[in-house]
C-alpha cells in the first residue's frame, strides 16, 4: 500500500514537511510508503474552468497537476498539507488542489488527511478549507485526538511543539489501520453505487 502526499509549501523541507514526514514514518513503521510531492516551490497555474478535464480526466496545463492525477491513481491513500496564508491555504496549493480535484481522480472511498502548519494562528480555518476538498471527493478522512495542526517558524521549531508531533504520530498511526480496514472491507463489500448527480441552482 503507499500513500500520495502534497506538499503545498514554498519551502520544499520546511514545516509543512516535517509534519508530513512524521506522519509518513509511522505508515512507514506498518509497511506504507509515503511519497512527498512538493507543489508550493514553483508557481501553479489556476483553474480557468475550461472543462477539457471532463473528457479527458486531465488537465489542459501539462504540469505537475496532471503528474499528480498519474500518481493518484496507484495510490490508496492522500495527505494535503499547507501553511496558513492569511488564515487560508497557500496560494500555489489553492491552485493545484482546483485543478487536481476537479480533473476527477477517482478518491472515492479512499483515505486522507489534511495538516496546516504556521506560527500563530489561523490553523483551524486552514485546516477546515482542505479538508472540504476531501467532502466532495468522498473521501475517508482520518481522525486524531486534535485538529491537525502543528506550530513553528522552521523544522526545529515544529518538533519543540510536543501535542502537534504528537497528533502527527497519531494521525500515521490511525491513517495506517484505517488504510487496511478499508481494503479488507473492500475485498468484502461492493462500494455503494452512485447515483448520477444532480446540479441544482438557486437563480429563477
Amino acid at each position: 500500500m503507499n500513500v500520495l502526499a502534497i506538499n503545498g509549501s514554498p519551502h520544499e523541507k520546511g514545516c509543512t514537511y516535517t509534519a508530513i514526514s512524521l506522519v509518513a514514518e509511522e505508515l512507514k513503521k506498518q509497511g506504507i510508503e509515503t511519497e512527498i510531492v512538493s507543489v508550493g516551490v514553483k508557481p501553479v497555474q489556476g483553474c480557468i474552468a475550461c472543462g477539457k478535464c471532463k473528457d479527458t480526466g486531465r488537465c489542459i496545463f501539462d504540469d505537475m497537476v496532471n503528474t499528480c492525477l498519474e500518481k493518484m491513481e496507484k495510490a490508496d491513500g492522500i495527505i494535503i498539507g499547507s501553511p496558513v496564508y492569511y488564515s487560508g491555504i497557500s496560494g500555489q496549493m489553492k491552485s493545484f488542489l482546483d485543478r487536481f480535484f476537479y480533473a476527477g481522480p477517482d478518491l472515492r472511498f479512499k483515505v486522507g488527511l489534511a495538516v496546516t502548519s504556521l506560527r500563530r494562528s489561523g490553523g483551524v480555518d486552514t485546516y477546515h478549507q482542505l479538508n472540504n476538498f476531501f467532502g466532495l471527493a468522498q473521501v475517508i478522512t482520518v481522525p486524531s485526538v486534535y485538529w491537525n495542526v502543528i506550530h513553528g517558524t522552521s523544522p526545529d521549531e515544529t518538533m519543540q511543539d510536543l501535542e502537534g508531533v504528537q497528533m502527527m504520530r497519531t494521525l500515521g498511526q490511525n491513517m495506517a489501520w484505517l488504510m487496511k480496514a478499508v481494503d479488507q472491507a473492500k475485498q468484502t463489500s461492493p462500494l455503494p453505487e452512485q447515483e448520477k448527480r444532480i446540479f441544482t441552482n438557486f437563480i429563477r
